[in-house]
């Protein structure tokens, strides 16, 4: 958050100097929330401003009662006895606050104080979710909800989501055997392991998640990522690994795993056209980092989660998808704080294709087809996110 925020700081002249020469002139500036100190700049040119929220309104809560909190409560928030309360939502657990929350003497912390004081100066807010998903954090939202009430918020939220990436099937020889392999599968019989485009484990973990894929006896695409014993979103910051490096996966897998796991197991170094496999039919279930993109792309495709958060606001989304929503399972224990055992992963690959140990199905699949089709619906025309994009597009065109 420090460096976008300081990227944007320095940007701040140019995009005022860019908005003062456009003819004719803008009629509104969009900003996601590390681009908020525009938000004056709009002002000053009669521009309307809007905030776009890319993950969901439960973050958005936190993030502009962060202040608030930060006036209420001494001490690190991760050492708190009970939940941070915030109107109207769901209480946030204290392990669960965002990576800006865990140290409030860090410059990211004030920064991120900022984003929450600034948010609700703008003139509205695009949150990437649908009324159905969160409509109760959406109403303690918008004017006369109890959050806004409690920070005086007159601003209109519009849930506009889902928002996510169009598939683009590529044509590489690489993507068309990954393709030809799925083809193969039977239906929902494979999970997808993927940890998004910066997360990354530590040696450990990497083989306990290894041969827990194994010991499932499910088949697997895993898109696989050089171990980093650093920072669990050590991959945004990492380059110029040599194309042998990327290819030697045996070096870091467990002896004998590539080999025994041929016939079952797909595994993808670094990257992998991640809407191309969730649309998939044979795709079962996805072991996810919980980034909230990939959430959704998870989900309107009705394919069930294992939670693995990692860094940023995926604790959050790990609550929400497996205590509030019924979307995905969870490990015992945060990723980050324990390494998460092999057979703790066999248990939960096994149950997110097969079912409990009986066979049973544990409602988590019903529960995200059923919030696929909510989530066609709001987009659909008549449908509330469809609605309320209508309604920002004629306030724009005046």
């Amino acid at each position: 958050m420090t460096r976008l925020s300081v990227m944007m700081s320095e940007a701040v002249p140019a995009i005022k100097s860019i908005l003062s020469k456009i003819t004719p002139r803008p009629s509104a500036l969009i900003v996601d929330i590390f681009g908020t100190e525009a938000i004056p700049i709009a002002r000053e040119l009669n521009i309307l401003s809007y905030v776009y929220v890319a993950s969901h309104a439960w973050v958005l809560a936190l993030i502009v009662y962060a202040p608030v909190l930060d006036e209420k409560i001494e001490g690190e928030y991760v050492d708190q006895k009970e939940a941070l309360k915030i109107p109207g939502c769901n209480p946030v657990r204290p392990e669960d606050v965002v990576d800006s929350m865990l140290d409030r003497n860090d410059r990211k912390y004030k920064e991120f104080l900022k984003i929450g004081n600034r948010i609700p100066q703008s003139d509205g807010l695009l949150v990437n979710t649908w009324e159905e998903l969160q409509r109760k954090v959406l109403e303690a939202l918008r004017e006369g909800g109890l959050l806004s009430k409690a920070l005086n918020m007159k601003i209109p939220v519009y849930a506009v989501g889902p928002i996510e990436r169009e598939s683009e099937l590529e044509t590489s020889s690489s993507n068309e055997s990954l393709v030809k392999w799925l083809d193969e599968q039977r239906s929902e019989s494979v999970v997808y392991v993927s940890f998004g485009s910066g997360g990354t484990l530590s040696y450990e973990q990497m083989r306990e998640l290894a041969l827990g894929l194994e010991m499932s006896e499910q088949r697997f695409v895993w898109v696989v990522r050089a171990p980093i014993e650093e920072s669990v979103d050590a991959a945004f910051f990492t380059t110029g690994r040599s194309e042998s490096e990327e290819d030697e996966m045996s070096k870091y897998l467990p002896e004998g795993f590539i080999s025994r796991t041929r016939k079952v197991g797909l595994l993808v170094p670094e990257w992998a056209q991640q809407v191309t496999i969730l649309k998939h039919r044979s795709i079962g279930g996805f072991l996810s980092h919980c980034g909230w993109g990939s959430t959704l792309e998870s989900v309107t495709n009705g394919v069930p989660l294992i939670a693995w958060p990692l860094y940023a606001e995926q604790r959050m989304n790990a609550t929400l998808l497996a205590e509030e929503l019924g979307l995905a399972l969870r490990t015992a224990v945060l990723p980050t704080k324990k390494v998460v055992r092999r057979e703790e992963i066999e248990h939960m690959v096994r149950e997110i294709i097969q079912g409990d140990e009986n066979g049973k199905s544990n409602g988590i699949r019903e529960r995200v087809k059923e919030t696929q089709r909510s989530a066609v619906n709001a987009l659909s025309e008549g449908g509330s996110s469809y609605v309320a994009l209508s309604q920002v597009a004629k306030i724009i065109e005046g």
